[in-house]
């Protein structure tokens, strides 16, 4: 709620376009003013609330189970451009364990079986299977010829890069935190503000209610006292309603 020069008193809840999936109809409003409302500290006021909530859980038709359940539904994955990736999302929502790759038999040196010693082509296969063997491990030994070279400085680039990052991250929590922090000072002090006024517009109203309540008893006391009058005159045989109409109204001076 905002007074008329835009001082934000009590929460709202949040725009019914912010919610496309929530009906107007199950919309929530939240009505509080946490700071000057000290009710809630009562532990009997606490009880109560207690008790009202799990009645209202109770009666709802709504179970914890379908809290989701007015939200749109999420977007069907499509892994037609991308099969490999598409039956890896099906292995780990069945949850099997990934497929080892099997370095060690790929580059492994070997030689042709006995009964292929003497096969010219079979002995072709197994070098050419060495070869690449031995390709890998020299690429293995360049890597890190290099890693030991470059390594370093590309991990304190890296580093460095995530310290910035880190940095940056950091100082938008921290204004996020500050604008947070000046939002609730600022609803604090126009709710205490405004808290005298509540304060002299509540006691107002209870004391025109006990005042209405005095009136309306001394009005029913009157009320007994005329059917009695009614009563005794018409045991008396006098016709009041005649008597009445024979009074003159009274002039004023």
């Amino acid at each position: 709620m905002a007074t008329n020069n835009g001082d934000v008193l009590m929460l709202e809840a949040a725009p019914e376009a912010a919610r496309p999936w929530a009906s107007a109809a199950n919309a929530e409003v939240i009505d509080a003013l946490p700071y000057i409302d000290d009710d809630y500290g009562n532990p009997l006021i606490k009880l109560e609330v207690d008790r009202l909530v799990e009645e209202e859980m109770r009666r709802s038709s709504k179970k914890p189970a379908d809290f989701l359940k007015d939200l749109p539904p999420l977007p069907k994955f499509d892994f037609e451009n991308c099969p490999v990736l598409g039956k890896e999302y099906e292995r780990v929502r069945a949850g099997k364990p990934p497929v080892r790759i099997d370095f060690e038999s790929r580059y492994k040196h070997e030689m042709p079986p006995a009964n292929k010693r003497n096969d010219d082509a079979a002995w072709k296969q197994y070098l050419q299977k060495n070869q690449r063997s031995l390709q890998q491990k020299l690429i293995e030994l360049e890597n890190l010829e290099l890693m030991s070279k470059h390594g370093p400085e590309l991990w304190r680039q890296n580093n460095h890069r995530l310290e910035v990052f880190l940095s940056r991250m950091q100082r938008l929590a921290q204004e996020q935190n500050e604008e947070i922090e000046k939002v609730n000072r600022e609803r604090k002090y126009h709710q205490q503000t405004t808290s005298y006024e509540l304060n002299a517009l509540s006691q107002e109203w209870r004391q025109l209610c006990v005042k209405n309540m005095e009136i309306q008893s001394a009005c029913a006391v009157i009320e007994t006292q005329i059917d009695s009058f009614k009563k005794e005159a018409a045991e008396r045989g006098w016709n009041l309603e005649e008597k009445l109409d024979n009074v003159e109204p009274l002039q004023l001076q």
